[in-house]
């Protein structure tokens, strides 16, 4: 007698998330992939995980590794649990990348859902960060040194950084107030506004009409359930099958508890950091830190508000021109970026060369001239070449940056050893 009733019920909870009826185009899994799903599945796993987590975890200097320890050797599938919280985290970030990607190129970031492209940046910067706080929580020596070159790296910002660096670890180190600092945001703060971000992401979303399409003209509307849900629950049970299977074989990293006496060689920050790291060894920290990315920030904020742009909504690469520039513009950017790191390892020491003059001329204005120009030169090239148009060209230098960025993350995450030395 219930059961018709409670059909009802989960059927008007799943049309909140999705309309009635749905565009046959949108749900062809190439279209997005299930990104934004997984995403949102992957935050649910988290939730899930971490609060049985905390039935356990002491949130203390002396509490927390002997905690970890505790729940991966007496605690029933403790140490399983702790590998999907740990795994989920890192596929989150991975995925959440992914979708910021899938959106950009396949157009749907201006007129109406230029709003949802701000929401999905603050939701990246929160998966980032929830990551980030998470990081400290087992308290060993990769998550300590770790959090410590992190909270260095925000010295560099001019004016405010050492005070913004002693804030975040309440101290002049990483010390018992900057586990609680993080425990408390990790669990509490950071989830909260995540749900907050997310709802409003949604919400856009539908307000939007959906997902976009190649074709608009073509309006062959199915039912969204089952035509879609269905395809929803197999994906979520396939992810949620291969993070336990994955759980079951990888353990999550776990060294020594953290000893502020003893130094790792290298010591590296979290790997999705490590492009940040790596442009210190090649840049003045003032402009690896604070310039560069608040330049990049904007740059990706105001993209959807240029205009005069011949925009084709929904259509990956906006045209085959597109498509083109943008392998072009990847395989340029991993061909410089390379040179780049390789010859500053070996040849370019610009600070040795030209000791007279000031470290932010030699370490700074000079390096950007650099990396600036012959990307310049490449722009104009290609633009003239393919007859590229302005959004062409926008995901060209959007490409470029993003390629460098990941080319960066890996030297510094696999490539650099001892002392930071390239193939050490």
């Amino acid at each position: 007698m219930d059961q018709p009733g409670t059909s009802k019920a989960i059927t008007k909870f799943l049309l909140h998330l999705h309309p009635p009826r749905i565009n046959a185009q949108a749900i062809k899994y190439t279209r997005t992939f299930g990104l934004g799903g997984i995403a949102a599945l992957l935050f649910v796993l988290l939730f899930i995980t971490g609060m049985l987590l905390r039935f356990i975890y002491v949130p203390s200097e002396k509490g927390a590794y002997d905690s970890i320890i505790y729940l991966q050797e007496q605690v029933l599938f403790g140490e399983l649990l702790r590998n999907m919280h740990y795994w989920s985290g890192m596929l989150l970030v991975i995925v959440s990348f992914l979708h910021v990607i899938r959106v950009f190129y396949s157009q749907s970031i201006y007129f109406e859902r230029r709003k949802n492209w701000i929401y999905g940046l603050v939701l990246m910067f929160l998966v980032i960060m929830s990551n980030f706080t998470g990081y400290l929580l087992p308290w060993d020596q990769l998550a300590y040194w770790a959090v410590t070159i992190m909270t260095n790296m925000l010295s560099y910002i001019p004016v405010i950084g050492e005070t913004l660096a002693s804030l975040v670890r309440g101290g002049t180190e990483v010390n018992e107030g900057t586990l609680l600092r993080f425990y408390h945001f990790h669990t509490g703060l950071l989830p909260l506004l995540m749900v907050f971000v997310m709802s409003i992401h949604f919400w856009l979303v539908r307000k939007a009409k959906g997902v976009t399409v190649a074709d608009a003209s073509k309006k062959e509307m199915v039912k969204t359930n089952p035509e879609l849900v269905y395809k929803e629950i197999v994906v979520a049970l396939g992810l949620i099958l291969l993070l336990i299977v994955f759980s079951m074989a990888v353990d999550a990293p776990l060294l020594d508890k953290a000893n502020p006496l003893v130094s790792p060689n290298p010591s590296k920050a979290p790997w999705y950091f490590m492009g940040f790291q790596e442009l210190l060894l090649h840049m003045h920290p003032g402009f690896g830190i604070f310039i560069v990315p608040v330049l990049v920030t904007a740059f990706l904020v105001y993209i959807p508000f240029i205009k005069d742009t011949n925009v084709n909504t929904g259509v990956w690469f906006n045209s085959a021109v597109g498509k083109k520039i943008t392998i072009w513009s990847a395989i340029y950017a991993i061909v410089f970026t390379m040179l780049i790191i390789v010859g500053t390892e070996y040849v370019l020491n610009f600070q040795q060369w030209m000791q007279d003059l000031p470290v932010l001329i030699t370490t700074g204005l000079l390096p950007i001239v650099i990396y600036v120009a012959p990307t310049y030169g490449f722009l104009l090239l290609i633009k003239n070449k393919l007859k590229a148009g302005k959004i062409e060209m926008i995901m060209a230098l959007v490409t470029i940056l993003l390629t460098g960025y990941l080319v960066m993350t890996f030297v510094g995450s696999l490539l650099r050893g001892e002392g930071m030395h390239l193939f050490a």
